[in-house]
């Protein structure tokens, strides 16, 4: 395996490490909205999708319940912030979004992540109302009670659909099957945060995926701390749904949500053996061939410091695998530069390893100690320059790999979901691509399109992160 060598001074883009892995989402205005009727209630929630869908179902039950949501700090007689604590950045953009509520209203209720380190949040904003950890959803509505008392409501003209409140466009949304996580990276205090793993039964599961189909969600995105240990913690218990058993683990749950007949995308994959198994359905079409795994580095010194599990070698044939049984499978991953006790070596093996896995689409971020992880105490910290400097050679090398990648697609017929409309004309994403977090598609001239279309495109052009085409033309 070689690698192109890095010369800092050859003129190029400079990789910027982004805050958090999604954006803010700011609850938009549903109910009767009336001023000076003390059910108002503003909503903002941070961080990861796990984290949208708490908001989500701390909404549903507040609209329940009769309150209204509004999307402005002034109209709000409370504001939620449903914060992430991840890394240290995530912490702070937490920790600055409530100081802004409380600035702009006063009133603040703060859930979460970074709920869990509540003399942290209490030292820096005192005078926060309450303070709850991560999926504490009955905790926060009692809190709300103590200083919003219920609102009386006439259900008949407050009802909420069954799939309740939704912070995500119609046609996609995220489906949570388990809370926790049993791993112990030493980079990591999610477990502490969250938990163990704990799975949802899958008929709960399965009766969520089917309301949301039944209104109008065009593509499931499976998420968890954990996905690919499914059901491990029950010992894969059987379960029933529509009155037949139903095995607790990921293919079988896979193979259920696949009769749907809508795109099923897999995220937060460990490289467990188990993966193979879910390749057939891939290669078949009957969920999208797409995974999202955290691999993190590929060093085995550097994952033994991590303690992360996986050889990198082994990881390599595993790929070529999947990737003979499945020739269109996308792989996405995120990875660590700068890891305490990460030499030179070890990260020039990182990059051979990358040059030869070669994957799709890559996401990187630069050590940052994470307070109450193990990693903190780990010896030989990489100094800020250097990790600075292999995360611009890191991610030079994988623009450079997308780039070749997304030039292969050029000629292509895809079919794309549309998502918004730009000023170029349609924006969608295919198989190839998660929301928010990896390319788009771009359809030029086109306007008439919806949100939620799913269209054929033939790809003209690429760039280093998305595709430009234009709609097929249909022969009928």
């Amino acid at each position: 395996m070689t690698v192109k060598t890095f010369d800092p001074s050859e003129s190029q883009p400079a990789a910027v490490q982004p805050n958090t892995t999604h954006a803010t989402k700011v609850a938009p205005a549903m109910g009767q909205t009336n001023p000076g009727d003390g059910t108002r209630i503003g909503f903002i929630s941070l961080g990861c999708p796990k984290n949208l869908v708490d908001s989500e179902r701390i909404l549903t039950q507040l609209r329940i319940e009769g309150y209204d949501i509004v999307n402005t700090y002034e109209g709000a007689d409370l504001v939620i912030v449903n914060t992430c604590g991840f890394i240290d950045s995530a912490v702070q953009e937490s920790l600055d979004t409530i100081g802004e509520a409380l600035k702009e209203n006063g009133k603040v209720l703060v859930t979460g992540c970074l709920g869990a380190k509540e003399d942290e949040i209490k030292q820096i904003h005192p005078k926060v109302l309450g303070i709850t950890g991560p999926h504490a959803y009955e905790v926060v509505l009692e809190q709300v009670h103590a200083h919003l008392p219920k609102p009386q409501h006439d259900p008949m003209t407050s009802l909420i659909p069954d799939h309740g409140v939704k912070l995500t466009p119609r046609h996609y949304a995220y489906l949570k099957i388990s809370e926790g996580c049993n791993h112990k990276c030493t980079f990591c205090i999610i477990p502490s945060m969250r938990g163990q793993l704990d799975s949802r039964p899958i008929g709960n599961v399965l009766d969520e995926a089917k309301r949301l189909k039944d209104a109008g969600v065009k593509e499931l995105l499976v998420i968890s701390q954990d996905t690919g240990a499914y059901g491990v913690d029950s010992k894969h218990v059987t379960g029933f749904w529509n009155g037949m058993p139903v095995k607790t683990a990921l293919l079988q749950l896979a193979q259920k949500l696949a009769e749907f007949g809508i795109w099923v995308r897999l995220h937060y994959v460990y490289p467990y053996p188990n993966v193979a198994d879910l390749m057939p359905l891939m290669a078949e079409g009957k969920i999208l061939p797409y995974l999202d795994i955290p691999f993190q580095h590929a060093s085995p010194r550097v994952l033994k410091l991590m303690k992360r599990p996986g050889n990198a070698e082994r990881t390599l044939e595993q790929i070529q695998s999947w990737r003979e049984q499945c020739p269109d499978l996308v792989i996405r991953s995120t990875f660590i530069v700068g890891f305490p006790g990460e030499t030179e070596a070890d990260f020039e093996l990182l990059l051979d390893w990358l040059a030869e896995a070669r994957l799709d689409r890559v996401g990187c971020f630069k050590y940052s100690p994470v307070d109450g992880a193990v990693a903190n105490d780990l010896p030989d910290a990489v100094p800020e320059e250097v990790k600075e400097e292999r995360y611009q050679r890191f991610m030079a090398l994988q623009a450079q790999i997308s780039r070749e990648k997304l030039a292969d697609r050029v000629g292509q017929e895809m079919l794309v979901m549309v998502d918004e409309i730009g000023e170029d004309g349609a924006i969608g994403r295919s198989y190839a691509d998660a929301p928010e977090i990896d390319g788009k598609v771009v359809i030029g001239g086109e306007y008439d399109l919806n949100p939620g279309d799913m269209v054929w495109v033939s790809i003209e052009f690429a760039d280093d992160h998305d595709l430009f085409g234009t709609l097929v033309e249909d022969d009928e």
